[in-house]
């Protein structure tokens, strides 16, 4: 049976993430400041709690991620990181950094290539690959790389506010 989140702690993350982010009344790039190639990147080291939690928010709770003496018999030989977790690290680089605070994310085409294991650093990125001034939306390359190996691969769809 999954675990529940402790009564106010949606209330204290948030809390904590305003405070120590600054993000109220935070906007990114508009439309028109966006070129073909921008380029960013999140990294983050993942840890057992990392996954722990993960599977605590989301329920899934699949033993490859969380029972050691079962990972072991798998082709992996050892737990691994949710696939879900390079895709909310990409996320992240969206939300916050290309385009950044203000755009809304509409798709996501997703290849997941190679596991991800605990204490490894997870460096995800993002690249403009097209602009659609009209509609407002941009197509941007997603990425994530493990010590410079591939592990994710995709393609995001974003709204982005035009100026004015």
């Amino acid at each position: 049976m999954p675990m529940m989140l402790t009564h106010g702690f949606h209330e204290e993350l948030m809390r904590q993430l305003f405070e120590e982010q600054h993000v109220a009344n935070q906007h990114g790039y508009f439309l028109e400041d966006l070129s073909i190639g921008m380029t960013s990147n999140y990294e983050k080291t993942v840890t057992a709690k990392d996954i722990d939690t993960f599977a605590i928010i989301t329920g899934d709770t699949n033993p490859v991620h969380l029972d050691a003496e079962y990972a072991a018999t798998t082709p992996f030989k050892a737990r691994i990181a949710h696939g879900m977790m390079s895709a909310g690290l990409i996320s992240t680089v969206l939300g916050t950094q290309l385009p950044g605070p203000g755009c809304i994310y509409l798709e996501q085409q997703i290849k997941f290539r190679a596991p991800v294991f605990i204490d490894d650093t997870v460096v995800a990125t993002v690249t403009v690959k097209d602009i659609n001034e009209r509609r407002g939306r941009v197509t941007l390359k997603t990425q994530c790389f493990v010590n410079g190996k591939l592990v994710a691969d995709g393609t995001a769809s974003m709204m982005v506010d035009k100026k004015g």
